[in-house]
């Protein structure tokens, strides 16, 4: 196990497992029995070894501290791809109650081997992180994801927008944290999905609903979906049939002929119809 004199520039690593305490006591001790080995198993398909860094468990939860020593990258990147593709496995042998889901903080700073643990500002905040509520409100808005992600501010913009990584800054949603007296910004991966969760937290403000300034040059936290077709409040427009300023569209140009797929409705009839005062189009299965 790797040691350091006095305060040294480390990553840290935390990670907690969902709803352990409403778990009985043999499901506690195996969730305890398992977390371990499947970080390890983690590690090792990422080339790092966790005999050398310094770990503090507590039941459910594990901080990994380790040196900077260059593999960082790494450590972001394979190793966190790796315990969920672990987690994937692990989990598909067990009924949903059985699962082990996580939550997952990196972080960096000086850290202090004391006497009773680890010391230092860094610490403090990736256990902040860890309890941040964006984390659990992922879990919950992600119900088919096994691990969910939390990068600090410093580690996202030094690994990922620093292109040490094959992360994206726009693999990442930004969030707000407020926990106790630590607040920051850090940013959000729900590794299962492929794309940046979607946070109640939106950008540019925090929990509380104060405003933030986003820093030049950062990605958009959140993508937007496609717009619905004909508007969001009436058929064929936002403020009244036809578009959202009158009706024939937005400026008052008629779009009333523009053609749009998603818009036919088809509708086999067998039968007598009355169809006085309807419209019909005709076309072949082909187009």
């Amino acid at each position: 196990m790797a040691a350091w004199p006095d305060f040294y520039p480390c990553t840290c690593i935390a990670v907690d497992a969902q709803g352990y305490g409403s778990n009985n006591d043999r499901r506690q001790s195996e969730i305890q029995h398992d977390l371990p080995r499947l970080l390890d198993r983690a590690a090792r398909r990422a080339g790092l070894d966790r005999a050398q860094w310094q770990i503090q468990n507590k039941g459910d939860e594990q901080l990994a501290v380790r040196p900077v020593d260059g593999k960082e990258p790494r450590l972001v990147d394979d190793y966190i791809r790796h315990l969920a593709s672990e987690l994937r496995e692990f989990n598909a042998l067990r009924v949903p109650a059985a699962r082990m889901r996580l939550r997952a903080v990196i972080h960096q700073g000086l850290v202090e081997l004391a006497d009773n643990g680890l010391a230092g500002t860094a610490v403090v905040a990736t256990a902040r992180l860890l309890n941040a509520r964006p984390l659990y409100e992922a879990l919950a808005a992600y119900p088919e994801a096994d691990l969910v992600l939390l990068l600090s501010d410093d580690v996202f913009r030094s690994m990922v927008v620093g292109r040490h990584t094959t992360l994206l800054p726009e693999d990442f949603t930004r969030v707000a944290v407020e926990v106790k007296e630590y607040e920051a910004t850090a940013w959000l991966r729900v590794p299962a999905l492929g794309a940046p969760a979607v946070s109640s937290h939106q950008p540019g403000t925090t929990e509380t609903g104060r405003s933030v300034d986003p820093a030049p040059g950062e990605p958009a936290a959140v993508r937007p979906g496609p717009a619905v077709a004909g508007g969001s409040d009436g058929a064929g427009g936002s403020d009244g049939a036809g578009g959202s300023d009158g009706a024939g569209g937005s400026d008052g140009a008629d779009i009333s002929n523009q053609y749009g797929a998603d818009q036919i409705s088809v509708t086999n009839i067998a039968g007598s119809v009355d169809a006085r005062g309807a419209v019909f189009g005709f076309g072949s299965s082909g187009g």
